[in-house]
């Protein structure tokens, strides 16, 4: 029997969504171990004189416990 735990993560990045969710899973697997999936819950962008400055994601990541 395996167990799963699940836990969110805030990621940004200033060139675009893609960059930011990649980021958001090389950080995490500098912490955990045994990732097996990640979903983006959510997606911003913030806006600084009219342009978009960065982009954020809102992850899931799925990992099992040891």
């Amino acid at each position: 029997m395996s167990v799963a735990k699940v836990i969110e993560l805030s990621c940004t990045s200033e060139k675009g969504f893609d960059d930011a969710i990649q980021q958001g899973i090389e950080r995490a697997e500098q912490t955990l171990k045994g990732i097996k999936s990640a979903w983006v819950a959510d997606q911003t962008v913030q806006v600084k004189d009219g342009k978009i400055s960065e982009y954020q994601v809102r992850l899931k990541v799925t990992f099992v416990l040891e």
